[in-house]
């Protein structure tokens, strides 16, 4: 099972870059450059990473029955966070709301991936073949590659920010 200690630990290496610009987003106040360019890479680098997750990972556990209640969990909670994203890019960050709609986006983000790396990694190893294995790593680099240099930040206008 080498090859899934290596991809679940490329998966951690992006979890804790996820975590570092969190934290120096927290760290921003209001309108800034410095807000606004860490969270168009905070963007992109989620919205590439879920979308390589679940084509090279996700889409394996799917095909496992005793992981498929797991992994449609982790799909869902992806679709919510980029739902948080596309709000938080409709928002002012000038206004008040922007940061306590960072703040919940940080919360539910941390609370996923710590769920996927503590709970869901380590059940989803027993499963994986080797076959598995070797799809898993020869797609996820290409795909997140491939999924960040097209990403959006938002495809939302201000006025469908979320109260």
């Amino acid at each position: 099972m080498a090859a899934a200690e290596a991809i679940f630990a490329r998966l951690k290496q992006d979890h804790d870059k996820h975590r570092e610009l969190l934290d120096r987003i927290l760290g921003t106040q209001g309108e800034s450059r410095e807000r606004e360019t860490l969270f168009t890479e905070l963007t992109k680098e989620l919205k590439s990473h879920a979308a390589a997750e679940e084509q090279a990972l996700y889409s394996t556990m799917l095909r496992k029955p005793e992981t498929t209640d797991e992994t449609r969990h982790s799909v869902a909670e992806h679709h919510e966070i980029d739902e948080m994203l596309n709000d938080l890019a409709a928002t002012e960050m000038t206004s008040g709301d922007w940061m306590t709609k960072f703040e919940a986006l940080d919360h539910r983000y941390r609370h996923h991936i710590e769920e996927e790396e503590d709970e869901h990694f380590p059940d989803f190893e027993k499963y994986l073949t080797e076959e598995d294995e070797v799809y898993m790593e020869s797609v996820f680099e290409r795909r997140k590659r491939a999924e960040k240099a097209e990403a959006e930040v938002t495809p939302e206008k201000m006025e469908d920010a979320k109260e």
